[in-house]
């Protein structure tokens, strides 16, 4: 082939490549990881479905410290990032939310270990004593990354996550966690990773196995405070925080 029809041939390759090569999408329009920084404004087609905005890039005023009226030091907003580097405080939202869909995108630093809380409270001294959690690692620099209980996307501890899903340190991530009644769903990059009921006989047989028994309260809010782990070292960045509350 010459000329135009050549030049043709190889953009409708490269066309090809570019889709090949494309990440796959969150199950939810909520979250973005297209980009490689910042914020992406919800649209009016998300706002009429019900989402909204926790953390848009600009404005942490949806958040406070763990039993702290103010947001700790150490965290804050870097080209519509919400960051932090090295061990500081918890925080979690100043609402609560009993059934929802949540979204957002992260990554850590290589060796970068943190979570995501679900319908926690302040009855103990750490909100991880009370309220299960979505764990945020770089499973091949951090020693949990060894076992799938407590890899990235694994409901910490008790219900194990697939291999392969997690992307490496330093690259965006998206997650989505899904909760109705008793039904929890923890999903990363497009992919459901595991399902699982609080309270169900086998729900409560993983709890008495494991260090969480200790804490009787551990899993049984049927509404509370979404939080973020920032008390590990390594650094972590996260955009795009939205909720959906569901009936």
């Amino acid at each position: 082939m010459h000329g135009a029809a050549a030049r043709a041939a190889i953009i409708s390759q490269l066309a090809l490549l570019v889709l090949a090569c494309a990440p796959p999408g969150n199950s939810t329009p909520a979250s973005s990881s297209t980009t490689t920084s910042g914020a992406t404004p919800l649209t009016a087609e998300q706002r009429a479905g019900g989402w909204r905005s926790l953390f848009d890039g600009t404005s942490t005023a949806a958040w406070r410290g763990y039993k702290e009226a103010t947001m700790p030091a150490g965290w804050q907003i870097v080209d519509g990032v919400l960051t932090k580097k090295g061990s500081v405080g918890d925080i979690m939202t100043k609402d609560q939310f009993g059934n929802f869909e949540l979204a957002l995108d992260w990554k850590v630093s290589p060796g970068g270990n943190s979570g995501v809380f679900y319908r926690g409270t302040e009855d103990y001294d750490k909100i991880y004593w009370s309220a299960p959690e979505y764990q945020l690692l770089d499973d091949a620099g951090h020693p949990d990354g060894q076992s799938r209980l407590t890899s990235a996307g694994s409901d910490y501890g008790l219900y194990p996550s697939p291999a392969g899903v997690v992307k490496p340190a330093d690259q965006w991530n998206s997650t989505l966690i899904v909760i109705k009644g008793n039904t929890v769903q923890h999903w990363l990059n497009g992919q459901k990773l595991l399902e699982y009921d609080l309270g169900s006989p086998d729900w409560q047989a993983k709890v008495k196995a494991s260090k969480f028994v200790a804490y009787p309260k551990y899993g049984l809010a049927q509404k509370g405070y979404i939080a973020i782990q920032g008390d590990h070292d390594g650094a972590l960045w996260i955009r795009n925080v939205r909720i959906k509350e569901l009936p």
